[in-house]
């Protein structure tokens, strides 16, 4: 008798426990607007986007949310839908492509003469007072020049939440990515 209750209690408890689903998020960009079959060949110029690094707490699966000054969290079911990393190169390839329609950008090098950009990016995450941090520095090595800037936004988080917390992330970053393309004009 005791051991039917005993099942019994288990297949209750376990009917009754629920499991945590995860959310998998994608920074929004828009379609590429550069075609690499139309600069092929005419001498247009081409922005290399070597690379978009992050720090290793941020190169994992989870969304990073910053809870004090000091502390920081990796939400362990708001996961990116692919590495971060591939996320920011490829969104900043868009975002350059649509800011510079004159320019070739890519995510490989396409012939011999190209300038090269790299991004370490130092902050992406939300923050307890509300706030959204996009941060970092970024270099072009233009014509055997290094120009080399700093970057730091801080954004408001207007709506609670994830789907919110990506959506400033993703604005912040297209913010970034307009910052670079006015540098790269006022070098012509």
């Amino acid at each position: 008798m005791k051991k039917g209750l005993i099942i019994g209690a288990l297949l209750l408890l376990a009917g009754c426990s629920s499991t945590i689903e995860n959310t998998y998020y994608q920074l929004p960009a828009g379609s590429n607007v550069a075609r690499v079959e139309s600069a092929a060949g005419t001498g247009q110029p081409m922005i290399w986007v070597e690379q978009v690094t992050v720090p290793d707490y941020m190169a994992g699966n989870g969304l990073v949310y910053q809870t004090s000054d000091v502390k920081y969290v990796i939400a362990a079911n708001n996961l990116w839908a692919s590495p971060l990393d591939q996320q920011l190169q490829q969104t900043l390839i868009s975002n350059l492509s649509k800011a510079l329609p004159g320019r070739l950008v890519a995510g490989a090098p396409l012939g011999d003469t190209h300038d090269t950009l790299s991004v370490n990016v130092t902050g992406f995450q939300g923050r307890y007072d509300g706030q959204v941090v996009v941060s970092g520095e970024w270099l072009l090595q233009h014509q055997g020049r290094l120009i080399k800037h700093g970057f730091n936004l801080t954004l408001p988080q207007t709506e609670d939440g994830y789907d919110a917390l990506v959506r400033t992330l993703a604005l912040g970053w297209q913010q970034t990515a307009q910052q670079i393309a006015n540098s790269v004009v006022s070098l012509n």
